[in-house]
């Protein structure tokens, strides 16, 4: 048989099995509405386990960090503050994917700009937003910590991979991780310290208004809201956002 010939068999019969398996295997539907699905179910853990109770979700994270496109270390701290609130604040009912959605629209869970999250959770180099100096299209918020959180002593900026203010910061920020510190780069600490913000403003996040009123709480752009719904149900169906 020509070389040519061969070669157009082997291509042809190429296709036919590609075609065959995407037959096989249909596309999975992302869910539409509010609140976004909660995703793979948490095995049970003890959240005030010494040290970095997170790692106690390294085995769950694992298992679908490659298929969702979010780095273990992100992962472990979005299903442990879901945890923390099942267990602190039950009539929320946040889930872990509501988290990542935020995480992913803020900072690509911690990784804009190049930066890593490492297996603590901290956030280096540090991620920080524009000056909030009333530009076009941008908030004006004067400095309101001279400095200490955000670097800027003129005017505030957005800080770590969820993106708080100084003065939010300063009000609803915790220690997630028990290394005895309250900051706004590390992981656990920003995504247990939106957990909890969340929660206070939306009530119970099962139902659509309580999730809605969440969010916007958190930015009040239902662009925004839409962006993070979409992330977020990607995430419950085992799919990456993008």
């Amino acid at each position: 048989m020509p070389r040519k010939l061969v070669a157009a068999v082997v291509v042809a019969v190429a296709a036919a099995s590609f075609a065959a398996c995407a037959e096989r295997t249909p596309p999975i539907d992302v869910p539409a509405g509010i609140p976004p699905g909660t995703g793979a179910p948490l095995p049970p853990i003890d959240v005030e386990a010494p040290g970095r109770s997170a790692d106690q979700l390294h085995v769950w994270a694992q298992e679908q960090d490659a298929a969702l496109g979010i780095g273990t270390t992100a992962l472990e701290a979005y299903g442990y503050a879901a945890a923390v609130m099942a267990t602190s604040r039950p009539g929320c009912g946040i889930g872990w994917t509501t988290l990542a959605g935020i995480g992913g629209v803020e900072s690509r869970h911690g990784t804009h700009g190049g930066a890593y999250v490492a297996a603590e959770g901290r956030v280096d180099p540090v991620i920080r937003g524009i000056p909030l100096d009333g530009g076009p299209g941008v908030a004006e918020i004067p400095d309101t910590d001279g400095g200490e959180f955000d670097g800027d002593p003129v005017q505030d900026r957005a800080m770590g991979p969820m993106q708080f203010i100084p003065e939010t910061w300063k009000r609803w920020g915790v220690d997630a991780n028990g290394d005895g510190f309250v900051d706004p780069d590390n992981i656990d600490d920003a995504t247990l310290t939106a957990a909890r913000y969340l929660c206070e403003r939306g009530g119970d996040l099962t139902t659509a208004e309580g999730w809605h009123n969440a969010l916007m709480a958190y930015n009040l752009s239902g662009v925004y809201l839409g962006q993070v719904r979409d992330r977020a149900s990607s995430y419950s169906v085992g799919v990456p956002a993008d």
